[in-house]
């Protein structure tokens, strides 16, 4: 039995590394742990948290998914860009879990802002998928 959690993030890394708009301007940047240098724009996995579901018969879950923006351009038209071209692969496949069943997967909501340093925008992008897990 695999974690639904982490089917998931596996389904949306192969996901996005696959979409052709996304990799036009991020060059297939995607990363769960960010490698120290790594070269702007680019998408990083945030928290990830499970809340049980259950029904009848069915152990479910709603799980909470972060998606990060960080760039370097100048003001947020590209960290806004990437965000959006984020929601669009992430909602725009069907995503298939080798083991537990995606319900639904909806977008919660864009956030955009500058980080402390004063260079890099950063975008927050939120959505809810609610997972069965197999027996």
């Amino acid at each position: 039995m695999t974690s639904p959690s982490l089917e998931l993030q596996r389904a949306l890394y192969d996901r996005l590394k696959a979409d052709p708009a996304l990799s036009e301007i991020i060059g297939g940047r995607v990363y769960d742990i960010v490698p120290e240098g790594a070269a702007f724009p680019y998408v990083s996995f945030g928290p990830f948290d499970e809340l049980s579901d259950d029904a009848q018969c069915i152990t479910g879950f709603e799980i909470s998914i972060q998606l990060d923006v960080w760039s370097r351009s100048v003001g947020f038209p590209e960290c806004r860009q990437v965000g959006d071209l984020v929601r669009r692969a992430v909602l725009g496949a069907t995503i298939e879990l080798p083991d537990n069943r995606l319900v639904s997967i909806n977008h919660r909501q864009t956030m955009t802002m500058r980080d402390p340093d004063g260079l890099t925008s950063h975008g927050i992008i939120n959505f809810v998928a609610f997972v069965e897990q197999s027996e």
